[in-house]
């Protein structure tokens, strides 16, 4: 998993509530089971029209935001199903953090075992960084998750709370897999120790 640091990047606004898995990545879009490729169905039916052409209004298409890596969304990002895709996609995409004032329980924890910061501020603080997003090109914010602060295009400052083991796998890019290598060493001592009392095993 790549490590999050601090990330340097264009914000889109995506000011409306209740985005569920579905509407990051829509159920036909599921049939695989690679992490890549999914990031041209992001948001599928809000980005196409009918006609399967791109949709000039929906925010990511616009030229300022098609390479947005942090979006500033609605309460409640990430409800609906349990699907590991929306956060593969927001990947694929491009998107390396989402800023909200809640996410859904099960698409948060699925944020940190994919390389994906999920932040949660206060209504307030996500009015401003909503502001900050509808600047187009100038929307550019740093999200520094070693000092838990979100620098704004003006200088503002906002800080966040984080559990501190999420922001240490983030950190040092662990995901469940790197987790149980860190403990390769004792894993290997205990089989080598195993062998030696019961060789028949």
């Amino acid at each position: 998993m790549e490590k999050f640091d601090k990330l340097t990047g264009v914000a889109a606004p995506l000011p409306f509530i209740n985005i569920d898995t579905d509407m990051i990545i829509p159920k036909q879009f599921l049939k695989t089971i690679k992490r890549t490729g999914l990031g041209t169905a992001l948001f599928h039916e809000m980005r196409t029209l009918d006609d399967g052409s791109e949709n000039p209004d929906f925010v990511l298409n616009q030229p300022a935001y098609r390479n947005a890596q942090i979006l500033v969304a609605g309460d409640n990002f990430g409800c609906g199903s349990s699907r590991e895709h929306a956060p593969w996609a927001l990947l694929d995409f491009g998107v390396r953090c989402v800023i909200s004032t809640s996410f859904a329980d099960i698409f948060y924890n699925n944020c940190f075992k994919n390389g994906i910061l999920p932040i949660v501020v206060s209504e307030d603080d996500l009015e401003k960084l909503m502001d900050d997003a509808r600047r187009g090109a100038n929307a550019t914010l740093t999200v520094d998750l070693e000092a838990q602060e979100i620098h704004g295009p003006d200088g503002g400052v906002i800080t966040f709370d984080i559990d501190p083991f999420r922001k240490h796998c983030l950190l040092n890019g662990l995901d469940d897999i790197g987790l149980t290598m860190e403990k390769a060493p004792m894993i290997d001592g205990y089989e080598q120790k195993l062998g030696e009392n019961r060789p028949w095993a």
